[in-house]
């Protein structure tokens, strides 16, 4: 029964996290396109409506259409389903589902929008002065958060004290 619950709470913390990024993806296609962007606290968030055809920071977005097809489209749905047999397969701590749970759920709605649309919406942009970093959306963060929270996971799990020598 506790197998059964902690899997639909990871059910729901996945649909929550691609539903919030098509949520905000909606608003900003409502409200940012053919607009000129916005600026928040000092300047710090930028909102500005950008449609990426690439991957990450428009990684690929200048590649052949057919190329960027079979690796964003195709390689990215190969490696969906693997991410999805690792997660049902592997007994992950709560943290470690979370953390899966996460990047499946903004690669999953990423994914769709590539299906769905060729190109990925993308809408946020944060820094201070010239330091800033590229246009995301919440996917992004989701992704991130969620390789982050497995790094500390596989860091935290796999460290071993050393084995003290002395003799006495």
């Amino acid at each position: 029964m506790k197998n059964f619950r902690s899997g639909l709470l990871l059910c729901l913390l996945l649909c929550a996290t691609a539903g919030c990024d098509r949520v905000t993806k909606h608003l900003a296609a409502a409200t940012l396109a053919g607009m000129p962007g916005q600026s928040f606290l000092g300047d710090t968030v930028r909102l500005r409506y950008h449609e990426n055809p690439g991957g990450f920071l428009s990684t690929g977005a200048e590649w052949h259409s057919t190329t960027r097809f079979a690796v964003f489209q195709v390689a990215s749905a190969l490696f969906l389903i693997a991410g999805f047999a690792v997660a049902v397969r592997y007994q992950w701590s709560r943290l470690g589902g979370v953390g899966i749970t996460l990047f499946l759920g903004g690669a999953l709605s990423n994914w769709i929008d590539r299906v769905s649309f060729g190109t990925v919406i993308d809408f946020l942009n944060i820094g201070i002065g010239p330091l800033r970093t590229g246009v995301f959306n919440v996917a992004d963060v989701a992704i991130l958060t969620g390789i982050g929270i497995l790094f500390w996971e596989v860091r935290r799990n796999s460290y071993i004290p050393a084995v003290s020598t002395r003799r006495g």
